[in-house]
Order: C-alpha cells, then sequence, then structure tokens
C-alpha cells in the first residue's frame, strides 16, 4: 500500500504508533509532505527512523527548509574565520524567524549529536523532494507540502520553486486540475479550515495535516491506494 503523512513537527511517538496502526511494512510506501522538524519534542528522532527506512519518501516543507538552511551555518567549525564569513545579517534574521516558528526542538535534538551524525541528516534532509508525482488506486496524487503557488495550467511542476511549494497557503476551493488528478498537501491545518482535525477533500484537493502537534489536533495518514483515513 501507498500511504501520505504530513507536518509531524516532532511528534515522534505519534509518528510511531501511525506505523503500528497502519502495519507498515517493507512492502509498503510512505510519502511524508514535509514539516518533520520544529515544535514537537523529538524532531531528530523522527528524522533518525526515517532514514534508515528505504520506503520513506520525504518531501520537503517550509519548516525543513528552514532548520536546514540555518543549521547549515551554524554547524561549520568555530574559528574566526567561518564566524566572519558565516554569522552574516541574512543569517542572523534566518535565525530569528525560525526560532519565532518552534525552533527550539530541533536545535536541541542537532545540538546533542556527534558532528557526523548532525552532518548526516543535514546531508539527508537535503535531498527531500520538493514534490512528487503518485499513482494508485486509478488516480494520480500530485504530493507537495504547501501546494502550488503562482499557479498556470500551463506550468509544469518543475517550473514552481521550493518558495511556491513549500510556503505559499493553498486555496483549496480552486479546481487545479480536475478529472483523476488530485493534489494532496500538508501546511495548512484543517482545523482552520473546517474546525474539525480531519482531512479535508476538496475540488479533487486533499488536506492531510490534521495539527497533530497542536492541543485537539491529530495525526493523519492516507492511503493513496483505497482513500481510507487513519488517526491517531
Amino acid at each position: 500500500m501507498i500511504y501520505a503523512m504530513s507536518d509531524l513537527h516532532g511528534e515522534y511517538d505519534k509518528y510511531r504508533a501511525m506505523l503500528e496502526q497502519i502495519h507498515f511494512s517493507d512492502e509498503d510506501v510512505l510519502y511524508i509532505l514535509g514539516d518533520v522538524v520544529d515544535r514537537g519534542e523529538k524532531p531528530v528522532e523522527i528524522l533518525w527512523d526515517m532514514s534508515l527506512r528505504s520506503n520513506v519518501y520525504p518531501l520537503m516543507g517550509n519548516h525543513d527548509r528552514m532548520a536546514l538552511d540555518v543549521l547549515r551555518t551554524l554547524t561549520v567549525e568555530i574559528t574566526e574565520e567561518s564566524i566572519e564569513q558565516n554569522l552574516t545579517l541574512d543569517t542572523m534574521q534566518a535565525l530569528f524567524l525560525w526560532e519565532r516558528n518552534g525552533a527550539q526542538s530541533t536545535i536541541d535534538g542537532f545540538r546533542r549529536l556527534p558532528m557526523d551524525d548532525r552532518m548526516f541528516l543535514l546531508d539527508y534532509m537535503e535531498d527531500f523532494a520538493p514534490y512528487e508525482v503518485v499513482t494508485a488506486g486509478g488516480r494520480t496524487f500530485v504530493l507537495v507540502h504547501a501546494g502550488l503557488g503562482d499557479f498556470r495550467p500551463d506550468k509544469g511542476l518543475d517550473e514552481y520553486d521550493i518558495f511556491d511549494l513549500a510556503f505559499i497557503r493553498f486555496n483549496y476551493e480552486k479546481e487545479y486540475f480536475g478529472g483523476s488528478t488530485y493534489i494532496v498537501t500538508g501546511h495548512t491545518p484543517t482545523i482552520t479550515i473546517t474546525g474539525k482535525p480531519e482531512i479535508y477533500h476538496s475540488h479533487n484537493n486533499i488536506c492531510i495535516d490534521c495539527g497533530a502537534v497542536f492541543p485537539g489536533g491529530r495525526l493523519a495518514c492516507l492511503c493513496l491506494d483505497t482513500m481510507e483515513e487513519f488517526y491517531i
């Protein structure tokens, strides 16, 4: 079976419980639609678990991108020259923005790791895909963290940049492709759309961020083969 989850935000226990609930095996495939890190207590533990599974495919979320950009700078060897080169105004502004968005648990997790492990995880995060296109159950799914910012019908998926795909919020009341093609996103907690922590379907758009890290939220998982929904 092919599954999709999004916006884990350090909720390691919910993530592992979901894998048990869906009986995730080596024959299955899981796409994680970004925002693995920040806010929750154990983002690094989730990253380690994902990195050891060849059938888990991560996509880049805005929090993952912010973390990666800052941590690449902060993990350099601290010398007088490196401080001068890396602690720029742009770096400090990026760190400030990231910290305002729940960076501390990710910073703490990376700080506990030896340097080789930090670099391994940063290399792993660098390979997060911007999007995926998956066929399952007679349907085509465009998987992306936030949506298709600056959308045009004639625009190829490779023409979107990471800001379009991972940062700009989606219009769920607009039909983008139609037919048997669906866009599956995270990024926007469904409780802000409907008031309920449930997967939201509208105009061939599917939002699976059910606010796992927030009070009253849940971790959701969608089986793309059957459209069955699972919650923790």
